[in-house]
């Protein structure tokens, strides 16, 4: 029962005019007007971090017809947060967008990167809002590197000693090349994800290691080589 105050309840009844309703949105190659949460469809990404901004978490989540069918976590920055994360994995699929905005998801990054991206899926403002039926549950996969590992870039530098490459796209860094005037012209990688790979499929350790090593630049044409851990 609604309860009016004794203003409006002397009030006399003006009818409302034509009713609009919602504005389309564009969803999976449509444009629909959402009345309710199984009206919403899309694949998006968003980013939140926690209060102290000592981590961060890219969340992305397919929805197919208001229902959460797939979801990537993907942590950086706390130790905590990589544990948070396999709960917020397990909690996310099945529900509806809005039941996962009003869950704890464990983590206050991993919360934010909710808040942010139901933002842009009730918006229309989805990875696939132009695509035609979306993409298939599994395509956030395709965001990760080889060997199913999140692309991560590790760099750290000094005034005093300059700048350390240590994880890119391509993998971990296992040294860097210097010109002669002590500039990085290059490195080499290793790529992790695809060298674990193979050596699940059998091959040796060190088999496995030298067949992922690449390199990126003008590596060898470098004058100097360093380890960017210990040099």
């Amino acid at each position: 029962m609604i309860n009016y105050s004794h203003e409006v309840e002397k009030m006399c009844v003006v009818a409302k005019g034509p009713k609009h309703g919602p504005a389309p949105i564009p969803e999976e190659g449509k444009w629909v007007k959402p009345y309710q949460i199984a009206d919403i469809s899309g694949l998006t990404h968003g980013v939140g971090w926690c209060a102290p901004q000592q981590g961060t978490c890219k969340l992305t989540l397919n929805v197919k017809d208001g229902i959460i069918e797939e979801a990537l976590v993907e942590t950086l920055g706390c130790s905590g947060m990589t544990h948070s994360a396999a709960m917020a994995a397990e909690i996310l699929p099945g529900k509806t967008l809005l039941e996962a905005l009003n869950t704890d998801l464990v983590c206050d990054a991993i919360n934010v990167a909710m808040r942010e991206l139901f933002l842009q899926i009730v918006y229309g403002r989805t990875q696939t809002a132009f695509s035609e039926n979306g993409l298939p549950i599994g395509a956030g996969l395709e965001d990760l590197g080889k060997g199913l590992r999140s692309q991560v870039g590790t760099i750290f530098s000094t005034k005093a000693k300059g700048v350390r490459y240590m994880e890119m796209a391509e993998g971990y860094i296992t040294s860097l090349g210097l010109d002669a005037n002590g500039e990085v012209i290059g490195y080499q990688f290793v790529k992790i994800g695809k060298m674990l790979e193979d050596i699940r499929h059998g091959k040796t350790p060190d088999e496995a290691y030298k067949a992922n090593l690449g390199q990126y630049g003008r590596y060898d044409e470098a004058v100097k080589k360093i380890d960017p851990r210990e040099e």
